[in-house]
Formats: structure tokens, C-alpha cells, sequence
């Protein structure tokens, strides 16, 4: 199946310019804009819902550093490297743990309010994966959320500095890209095609031209029927950069959080987690018998690593008929329990349930992807002019499995390392200012009415759970679906807001169901009933990029040999 190069759009219709454009306004995103703000002439920053809007504010348990004196930057990487069966880039990893502790340090300097112990230190928790207290959160349950505060804050601070502007209610359509070379691949990226929402007519498109372009775009959530992620996580940075010929990597490595509130069968949209630093706390995991099972899994027990407990949690639910288990918090301290976790407790209260007297019913949803955007450790991808930083990226730091609270830390770390090599590389003239052409191709445009089949598709397919029958049966499925829509007479589908995110939730998905066919073993989120174990073969990453004919054209590369410009390769057919 071949994917379009871009999306239905018209011609931009106006046009704005900049050095650097970030893509994006979550903790990534924000803080290589605020880098970027004084080193470099102007940074413009897009954004899809406001300011405040994206994933990092609903992020719960914390952020992950080596905080303790008891604890070591070693001691975090080790665990890092566990929980990513084998596929983490360890030089990304290090450079993760080493740089944590300081830019946490710098977020409290720079006003984000943690929750500290009494005596004035940092108050540290432990969630699934961690050999030892070194998560901080914030309001308890609300870590995401203050840390945006703290970051919008300071970009309000600045945002009359004439060397920033933000656009929000912006959805990025496609990066646009220069002349191709000589093998027929898009040029260097050199800006965005954008549409503001409510802005205009509804298929109003402009232009954002700059020297780079910074992706901090979030995760692919909406993919899937059942999430934790917002509305606006549809894959869009991830789909317009393969159809822009970036590299993507890991893209078959999708978490699943164990525990997320169960509303019922027919529910849709983004579900209320119950997080990890929960089950850090006590909290046990029981079947719908009652029978706790955890220990009996993993030595870990309930705080083992979250793809053992999600299918653990599917095992259960298949072992006792049930679709749900239960976290069961009632042993712990009431009053505790309402001032740790005081947004879950109020959510859960919202739908009848009372995290310290009832038994919260739960299930695996979709939570996090792994994989993204292959970069270097400045955050460089495959196209020159291209930077992805947070979740859509592939740093390599997360291999196979995310370790629990390493998300927010990532987006933070590389966030700064990626503005340190832009503001460098500007100030060298090593990115100059260059013509965006049109790429050759059709234009793709799926209508939105399709987007519930999508998503169940997704989540029969390339689920929790994964075989070579449901896989082909998605593949199939993906296939037949139109992506031509604005040109099939008697169907309403316009290039509008809905088709365009629509659009890239149906190339993410065949993408994600290519590579899972492709890997055959279990490890990490890819979990495949009839591979169930590990394989060494496969101790590798399979990197995908678009030919210039739009075929998905995958590679398996070693692990840390996949940066952009190290790469050996062994192509897959």
C-alpha cells in the first residue's frame, strides 16, 4: 500500500517567517521555545489547542530523576535500560539520567512548585520499573500540570518580545520541504503548512517558513478506541513527517497503561487513568474474584513494568471472563490517599466511586508510543532542518518500553539539547533560509466519518494483544479504506480540520500495522500471542521511511546505530 506525500490542502494562502518553528506546546515544545527565545533572531510557536493544552498537563504521577543521595544517575539508567528489553540506545539513556536531576532543578528555580517533604526536600515516590524513590510530582497527582503552568508562564512573561510568536488553535497540515536531490527524496525541511482553526474559511491554509522546524507534536492516542491521551493526540507530527521522508522508528512499540478507569465497553474518547504512583503507594491489582495476581507474575508484583502488568491484566480478564479487574486502595490511609492523589480522587467521585472505601474498576488503554521520529542526541532527524523532541520523537532512550515518569524528563532534556544545536547552528549560518517546492504525488484525504472504524480497527489489530491473523485482517481493512475522499462523488469529505487529523490517524495506523506484522517476537508493548518470547534476531530496530513512490520501505538496524547519519542496515521484505 503507498502512502500520499501530503495532504489534501490548498494553495497557502498567506505567509509567515521565522528562524525556528516549534511545533507543539507541551513541556518539549515550550521549553525549546523559551531556549530558543534570546539565542536566536525569532522563534515562532505553533500550537494545536491553547498554550496550556496537550499532553503534558494531564500527566499524573511525575518526572523521573536521580534526585536522592541515595539514589545515582546508574542506578536510573539501569532501570531505564530494563524496562526497554534490550532496544534502548544507552548513549541517549545516559545522557537522559546524567542531565536530569539539573534541568528538574532548574524547572524549581524557574517557579514550577513540587510537593516537598517537611523538612523542604523534594518529596519523591516510586512507580513500576524504579529500584528507588525518584519521582517528583506536583499537587500531589497534577505534576503535568504544574509544570505547564510554570513553562506558560514564562512564556507569557515574554511573549511581547518581538522574537516570539505564537499561533495557537494552529493544526500543522504537512512539513513543507526544498528542491529534492538527486535519488528523488524530499530536500530539507523548511517550514510547515498550517491551518488555523475558527480562523477564516474552514480549509484555510497558510504558511510558517523558517530555517528548522522543531516537531513536539505528542503521541497518537486517538488511534486507538480507548486512550488516556486528548483529543488533539491524532499522530499528526509522526504522519506529516514520514510523508516529508523522515526516518520513524520503534513505531510498533505502543504502551498501554494498566490502569485506566473502566466506564463500560461502549465508551469512547480520552479515559481518566488511575496512576502508577498509586500502586507505588500500596495499591493491589484484584480479579473480578477478588484474587490478587500480580505476585505471582513478576517479582515486582503490581509495580512491575507496565506491558508485563497490562498483559497480565488481559490474561486475567480472559482467564475469568471479565473485561475489567480491580485497584483495590482501601488498606491505605483515607486521608492520605484524598492529599496524594487529590484530581483522581475527585474524578473518580465524579463517576460514583470512592477511591478509599470502593474497589476502582480498571483496564489497559492506550497511553504512550514509544516510538517516533528516529533523531540524534540533539534531537536531529533523517531530513536536514527537521528536529523532533518529547513523544513524537525517537531518541532511543525509551527501546521497547518506556520507564514509568521518564516521559516529561525526555521531553525536558532533549528539549534543551535540541535549542543548544539549533541556536549554534544558526548563529554558524549552517541553516539557511531555503524555497519550499510542492513534493510530487497524489494528495490523500480520508473523511471523518471513517474515524470509528479506524480506531476499532487499531484496536483489534495492532492492540494490547497481536497476531499475524489480526494484523492482516487490519492491513486488509486499512486498505480498503478511501484516501481520496474529497474526489469520490456522493461522499462529504472537504480538506477541513476533521479530514486532515482523520488522514493522519489512517497513516499512522498503516504504519503501525506494517511493523508489527514485520516483528515477529514479543517485547515490550509489541506483544504477539504467536511470537509470545523474545528474540535475539530481533534485538534490533526496524526504521521506515517513505520511497519516493510512497511505499513504506522498512530497515532493521542495530540498536544505537539508527541516529541519523551512523546507520547500517539490512532491508526487510
Amino acid at each position: 500500500m503507498r502512502l500520499a506525500p501530503r495532504l489534501a490542502a490548498p494553495v497557502p494562502g498567506w505567509t509567515v517567517q521565522a528562524d525556528v518553528v516549534v511545533v507543539g506546546s507541551g513541556i518539549a515544545g515550550l521549553t525549546a521555545a523559551l531556549q530558543l527565545r534570546s539565542r536566536v533572531p525569532r522563534v515562532l510557536l505553533v500550537t494545536k489547542g491553547v498554550l496550556a493544552s496537550g499532553s503534558t498537563v494531564w500527566a499524573q504521577g511525575g518526572i523521573a530523576a536521580a534526585l536522592d543521595p541515595q539514589d545515582s544517575p546508574g542506578a536510573h539508567l539501569a532501570d531505564t535500560l530494563t524496562a526497554g528489553a534490550g532496544l534502548c540506545d544507552p548513549a541517549a539513556v545516559q545522557v537522559l539520567v546524567t542531565q536530569g536531576p539539573g534541568r528538574v532543578r532548574e524547572l524549581v528555580a524557574h517557579g514550577a512548585r513540587f510537593d516537598t517533604d517537611p523538612d523542604g526536600r523534594l518529596s519523591l515516590t516510586r512507580e513500576g520499573g524504579h529500584g528507588a524513590d525518584r519521582v517528583a510530582h506536583a499537587g500531589g497527582d497534577a505534576t503535568g500540570a504544574e509544570i505547564s503552568r510554570a513553562l506558560v508562564a514564562q512564556l507569557e512573561a515574554v511573549r511581547a518580545d518581538p522574537g516570539i510568536e505564537v499561533i495557537e488553535h494552529a493544526l500543522v497540515l504537512d512539513l513543507l520541504t526544498a528542491a529534492p536531490g538527486p535519488d528523488g527524496r524530499p530536500g530539507p525541511v523548511c517550514g510547515v503548512t498550517l491551518h488555523v482553526i475558527g480562523e477564516g474559511s474552514r480549509d484555510g491554509v497558510g504558511a510558517a517558513l523558517g530555517r528548522a522546524v522543531v516537531l513536539a507534536t505528542g503521541g497518537i492516542g486517538q488511534v486507538y478506541q480507548s486512550s488516556t491521551n486528548p483529543a488533539q493526540a491524532t499522530g499528526d507530527g509522526l504522519a506529516a513527517a514520514l510523508r516529508a521522508g523522515a526516518d520513524v522508528g520503534d513505531v510498533e512499540f505502543v504502551q498501554f497503561h494498566p490502569t485506566v478507569l473502566w466506564l463500560g465497553s461502549g465508551v469512547k474518547g480520552q479515559l481518566p487513568l488511575v496512576s502508577e504512583a498509586v500502586r507505588g503507594e500500596g495499591a493491589m491489582l484484584l480479579d473480578t474474584d477478588g484474587v490478587r495476581f500480580m505476585p505471582d507474575v513478576h517479582p515486582l508484583a503490581e509495580l512491575a513494568p507496565r506491558d508485563v502488568v497490562a498483559h497480565a491484566i488481559v490474561r486475567r480478564m480472559a482467564a475469568t471472563g471479565s473485561d475489567h479487574v480491580y485497584l483495590d486502595a482501601r488498606h491505605l490511609d483515607a486521608a492520605f490517599l484524598r492529599r496524594r492523589f487529590p484530581t483522581i480522587h475527585e474524578r473518580l467521585m465524579g463517576e460514583g466511586i470512592d477511591l478509599t472505601t470502593d474497589l476502582v474498576p480498571v483496564a489497559p488503554a492506550q497511553h504512550y508510543h514509544s516510538g517516533g521520529v528516529v533523531t540524534d542526541l540533539a534531537g536531529r532527524a533523517s531530513v536536514d532542518g527537521l528536529y523532533a523532541i518529547g513523544e513524537v520523537a525517537c531518541t532511543g532512550v525509551h527501546g521497547a518500553n518506556r520507564l514509568a515518569s521518564n516521559s516529561l524528563l525526555e521531553g525536558l532534556v532533549f528539549a534543551h539539547l535540541a535549542a543548544d544545536d539549533l541556536a549554534a547552528r544558526v548563529a554558524a549560518g549552517a541553516l539557511p533560509h531555503r524555497d519550499p517546492v510542492e513534493r510530487p504525488g497524489e494528495q490523500a484525504l480520508v473523511a471523518a466519518a471513517v474515524r470509528t472504524r479506524l480506531q476499532r480497527i487499531a484496536q483489534r489489530g495492532p492492540g494490547v494483544i497481536r497476531n499475524a491473523d489480526g494484523l492482516a485482517d487490519a492491513a486488509v481493512a486499512l486498505a480498503a479504506v478511501s484516501t481520496r475522499a474529497h474526489l469520490v462523488p456522493g461522499v462529504v469529505a472537504a480538506p477541513q480540520a476533521a479530514e486532515w487529523e482523520t488522514t493522519n490517524l489512517h497513516q499512522v495506523a498503516t504504519l503501525l500495522t506494517a511493523v508489527a506484522q514485520l516483528r515477529a517476537e514479543s517485547r515490550g508493548g509489541h506483544f504477539r500471542e504467536d511470537f509470545p518470547e523474545q528474540d535475539e534476531a530481533w534485538r534490533e530496530r526496524l526504521v521506515v521511511r517513505l520511497d519516493p513512490d510512497g511505499r513504506l520501505e522498512p530497515e532493521r538496524t542495530p540498536v544505537g546505530a539508527s541516529r541519523p547519519g551512523s546507520r547500517p542496515t539490512t532491508p526487510v521484505a
